[in-house]
């Protein structure tokens, strides 16, 4: 690729987990990182990828680093955007203002209307707003879009998704809802739009379980019928899983089939960015079904449900919430 042609990025949230997936795929593609803000300075992985890009751990000097390069002439083409998710809205805002597109990591904003206003921004500017929705572009899922394309009656779904999470995700914003949007939010919005996008727009939704590590339900689409459960506990793990080591079980289950998707989900970032930069991304619009779902499971009231709509592990006992029980560690 020559220099004419590549694409100029800064990141915001270069320390987060999921910055060094955007960091390969901005490689990958073959464009490059000019500069990165994070507050934490553990951002090594620069090193890997674009040692020679400006690093700040202080938000103005950033925005002031690139108003100056615009001032001088050289165009800010993309801003990636991996901070936290109370933070994606004006983080959104910041980079359409430089006249940049931008590309966010889920959820897009925790309150579906964040993105009205972010329309009228977006409309007022020359850059695009991207949503990062890597489960669309995963080949078994896209196959079950295609699968189920004409199905006219409801099918039985099953969605299980634990993810263990350690005492840290408590005392860091994550474990803050207003900062996070809760379970449902920050590990299931991916989930919420993979069913979302292949099996159509919802009808009704129920939430059995909604604690500081679980969440569960059962949700009515056009044409599925949901009963789902998702936790941060690794005590929900099933006991093969346990016994085997695992921190993290997916299980997708349709018309008692079992579903595996475990797999497959080393490249998505790359293949979101490449559709991103082929103009065949995923908008604003495209992540509103999820976060209007979410926003109304953590605003719903907790019912029992009939029975057989409840997911299984609804019955597992709860927990007491760490900061009831550890005082000591927090303070």
């Amino acid at each position: 690729m020559s220099d004419s042609s590549k694409k100029t990025f800064a990141l915001i949230g270069a320390a987060g987990y999921v910055a060094p997936r955007h960091l390969a795929a901005i490689k990958e593609t073959g464009h490059e990182l000019i500069a990165a803000y994070d507050p934490s300075d553990s951002v090594g992985v620069l090193d890997s990828y674009f040692p020679e890009a400006a690093f700040f751990t202080e938000f103005e000097r950033f925005d002031r680093f690139l108003d100056k390069m615009i001032r001088r002439g050289r165009q800010l083409d993309f801003l990636s955007i991996c901070s936290p998710n109370y933070l994606h809205d004006a983080h959104i805002r910041f980079g359409l203002r430089l006249g940049a597109s931008v590309i966010c990591e889920k959820p897009l904003v925790l309150n579906p209307w964040n993105l009205n206003a972010l329309a009228q921004v977006e409309n007022e500017q020359k850059g695009r707003v991207w949503n990062i929705l890597q489960l669309r572009l995963h080949p078994a899922i896209a196959e079950l879009k295609e699968k189920y394309e004409a199905t006219e009656t409801p099918i039985e779904i099953e969605l299980t998704y634990i993810t263990s999470r350690g005492q840290w995700y408590y005392a860091s914003w994550k474990g803050d809802e207003s900062r996070s949007g809760g379970i449902a939010t920050n590990i299931g919005i991916h989930f919420f739009d993979m069913l979302l996008w292949v099996f159509g727009p919802l009808i009704s939704s129920e939430v059995h379980i909604h604690t500081h590590d679980r969440a569960a339900g059962y949700l009515r689409l056009q044409k599925a019928k949901v009963r789902w459960f998702l936790s941060i506990n690794s005590n929900c793990l099933p006991t093969a899983a346990k016994a085997n080591g695992q921190r993290t079980h997916r299980k997708l289950s349709i018309a008692e089939a079992h579903f595996d998707f475990s797999r497959g989900f080393e490249n998505l970032h790359l293949k979101s960015y490449e559709h991103i930069l082929a103009n065949r991304g995923f908008g604003l619009q495209s992540a509103r079904s999820a976060i209007e779902l979410a926003q109304s499971i953590r605003t719903s009231t907790v019912t029992t449900g009939r029975p057989e709509e409840r997911h299984p592990l609804c019955a597992l006992p709860l927990s007491t919430h760490p900061f009831q029980t550890s005082n000591d560690q927090h303070g």
